[in-house]
This record gives structure tokens, C-alpha cells and sequence, in this order.
């Protein structure tokens, strides 16, 4: 689709993408002809047509027969690459998407991968590849049982490498048209959400954690990991890779590092929580300063391509304290060949949104807190930025929230060391 337009008196400039070279399209003998005019420059662009409007205006055969010869020289000749070339080239080029980590970046290749395997002819240019071909996988895809979001992932990929590509090829991006994405609306119907634990689900949590007929690896490591999850509402990864000098017990102060928006954040050390961290201080060594070692070790572990495949199996250890309680964390939904998770660590946080809520702790101190996850704080804060005054009358809360009183009245938006 043109993105510039500009009307002569004969014909039209226009440029198929922003920013890209400007053709020339004219109708000589009832047929429809397209020329390079070889520049970005619009002004440049303008003056190169105008030189072919007297030509276009004569009747003389001769001279038309001149004129298409000239265009023909103007034609820059479609350069080809095959599909399976594709990717070499465009690993090669600056314009690449640059993932913030391994296994993204080899989500990229992957995805490009599948389109080729549905395709079965890596012999094929790239300029073959049309907007109906992107259609068609498009559909395919919407067939596949995957998650709309994942589905979506998928298709901007392909996009972005077909943009980087974009030499290669002619007319629109195939992969560009907003028809081939999926509206997240789609999933809406079935309402499956991740779910928040109750106080007794809670407890159920903190009493088979210390119950010693319940096993999983490292145990006594994955019950401290827990702990910062109820008390701060810290995402899994931030609670397994605590590091000993993020904690002040003089202070009680713990600083928590947003891996999402790279920001740090002060929060109180609640009791329960100070008790169960100074009681980890009895493996603390010298040679590693993280709160759990072993479990970060395992977490950090990746593949020979470099790919973490760690975290997957710590989450695999967290899952199965929930089931412990009699939760199953995954639920089958509809259309979907993988299942659901409705309970997870990452409950831990709604749970502790509620209780902030419930105190009266101002929405942008949890915001603070809990980092970019403006959802899980505006499920539980019905009116946005409204101070509750009770909050600042609480003296016996729940020992979950009871330390953030001791933060400056009002708090910050971003607490800071």
C-alpha cells in the first residue's frame, strides 16, 4: 500500500513504504506501467517524472517505443533470494529485531522456521511470497489450538523479518495486513484468568511448606522463595535470585529489583517474613551471595544454544507446592491445545494487591511495589488515585502490610534506598 501519493498531470508518485524509494505509475496504451524513479527524495522524485510527461503526451510510435526503452532503464531488476537464504541475510542486517534474551531471539528463528515448513518449498524467492500466501498461514495458524497472543507473536515476527527483507521483494509486506492478527476478544468469552490465592489457600501454603512429610527438591530453599512472594508481592524470578545484600535486617528493609522495568524498590520486611529470612542465614556462604543458592543455580541453568531452561523447572517445583493444598494450577480451555495456568506464584501478587487494598495503602505506593503490573493493582483499586485516610489510621493490620506504615506519609511513588 502506497503511503505517498502525489498527482501529476499525468500519473503518479508514490512511495510503497515510508521512507522508501518513489515509482512513477502511468497508463501508455491502455497499460498499466510502474517505474523506478531511484530516490528517497521527494523533490528529486518529482523533477525525474516530470522529465516523462512529454514523452507520455506524444503520439509519435517512435517515440513512445524511445520512452518505454528509457523506463525500462529506470527499472531497478527485483534482486532474488531464496526462502531458504532468507534468514542468513537477515541475521546479517542492523535492521534486525534484537530480543532482550536468548530464547526470544530463537523464538524469531523458529517461528520464520514454521512458516517455511508450512510453505515446503524453501526454494522460492522471497519476492514470491504475497499478501495471500500471508493470509493463508494466517488461517492456518488460527487453526493451530494456540493462544491468541501467541498467535499474534508469531505474525509480527514474520513481519519484521519480511520489513528487514524488504529489497527482496515488491508491492505490500505480506505479512502486513492487520486482518491476519487475532482481537483478544477472542479469548475473553471463556474468562480464564490468572487467580488470586484466598487467606486460607495462604495458609494451607505456609503449613505444608513447613510440614515435613511434603518433598520437593531443595525444600527448605523453596519455602524461603515463597515467603518474599506473600509478604512483597514479588514476582518468582525476583524471589529466587534475592541476593543477600539486597536485605537489611537492621533496616528491615529488603530492595527488590523489577526485572520488567529494570527499577529498584524498598519494602518493609514484615515479621513472619524477617523470621524466615534469618533463618536462611544458617546456609548463607562465602562463595555465592544468593538468599537460596541451590534454586538459583537451577533457575540460571540454559541449554548448549544458551537458551535458560532453568526457570521452567523451578516453576515445575513451585507448582507442585499449590498442588499439595489440592489446587490444580492448569485448567483446559476450549480451542486451546495447552492448558491455562489459573494458579501459579504469580498469585501470590493478586494476593497481595488485595491485602494493600484492603488497608488502605495508596494505589501508587502498590504500584511502586508490585512494578508495571497496573492490572493486577487496578483489579483491586476500584477508584484510581483515591488516598484512603484509613490507611494512615491502622495500627493492627495485617502483619502482611503492617511495615509499609513505617514508609513516609504519604509514600512515594518510586520508594527509593
Amino acid at each position: 500500500m502506497a503511503v505517498a501519493k502525489i498527482k501529476l498531470d499525468i500519473g503518479t508518485v508514490y512511495q510503497k513504504e515510508e521512507g522508501g524509494i518513489y515509482y512513477f505509475r502511468y497508463q501508455i496504451n491502455g497499460a498499466r506501467k510502474a517505474i523506478s524513479l531511484k530516490t528517497r527524495n521527494q523533490k528529486e522524485a518529482l523533477k525525474e517524472a516530470n522529465k516523462q510527461i512529454p514523452l507520455l503526451k506524444a503520439t509519435s510510435t517512435e517515440i513512445i517505443a524511445a520512452h518505454v526503452q528509457h523506463a525500462r532503464g529506470l527499472i531497478t531488476p527485483e534482486k532474488n533470494l531464496p526462502l531458504s537464504e532468507a534468514w542468513a541475510v537477515y541475521e546479517k542486517s542492523p535492521e534486525r529485531a534484537t530480543p532482550a534474551t536468548v530464547a526470544e531471539a530463537q523464538s524469531y528463528r523458529a517461528t520464520f522456521q514454521e512458516f517455511l515448513d508450512w510453505l515446503n518449498d524453501p526454494q522460492k524467492n522471497v519476492r514470491d511470497i504475497t499478501p495471500e500466501i500471508g493470509e493463508q498461514y494466517a488461517e492456518y495458524m488460527r487453526n493451530q489450538k494456540i493462544a491468541v497472543s501467541t498467535h499474534n507473536r508469531k505474525i509480527k515476527r514474520i513481519r519484521r523479518v519480511f520489513h528487514v527483507l524488504r529489497e527482496y521483494w515488491s508491492g505490500s509486506n505480506p505479512f502486513h495486513s492487520a486482518t491476519q492478527l487475532r482481537r483478544e476478544r477472542e479469548e475473553r468469552e471463556q474468562d480464564v484468568r490468572r487467580l488470586s490465592f484466598t487467606r486460607k489457600q495462604e495458609q494451607l501454603l505456609q503449613a505444608v511448606l513447613d510440614d515435613d512429610k511434603y518433598t520437593v527438591m531443595n525444600k527448605s530453599e523453596v519455602r524461603v522463595v515463597y515467603y518474599p512472594g506473600m509478604f512483597t508481592g514479588q514476582r518468582m524470578k525476583g524471589c529466587v535470585l534475592l541476593r543477600w545484600n539486597k536485605i537489611s535486617f537492621n533496616l528491615k528493609r529488603i530492595w527488590v529489583k523489577q526485572f520488567k522495568t529494570g527499577k529498584e524498590v524498598t519494602i518493609p520486611i514484615a515479621p513472619k517474613l524477617l523470621e524466615v529470612l534469618q533463618g536462611a542465614l544458617a546456609w548463607k556462604a562465602g562463595e555465592t551471595d544468593y538468599v537460596c543458592p541451590n534454586i538459583a543455580a537451577r533457575y540460571n541453568k540454559t541449554d548448549a544454544r544458551g537458551k535458560n531452561v532453568g526457570n521452567n523447572l523451578v516453576n515445575i517445583d513451585m507448582l507442585r507446592v499449590i498442588r499439595w493444598i489440592g489446587l490444580e494450577p492448569s485448567v483446559a480451555v476450549p480451542g486451546r491445545d495447552k492448558k491455562v495456568t489459573v494458579y501459579g506464584f504469580h498469585s501470590l501478587r493478586h494476593l497481595f494487591a488485595s491485602y494493600c487494598a484492603e488497608a488502605g495503602v495508596p494505589q501508587a505506593t502498590v504500584l511502586s511495589i508490585l512494578g508495571a503490573d497496573s492490572e493486577i493493582v487496578s483489579k483491586f483499586y476500584t477508584h484510581v488515585g483515591k488516598v484512603s485516610s484509613a490507611f494512615w489510621k491502622f495500627r493492627n493490620g495485617h502483619p502482611h502490610i503492617q511495615m509499609l506504615q513505617d514508609l513516609p506519609n504519604p509514600p512515594a511513588p518510586h520508594l527509593s534506598r
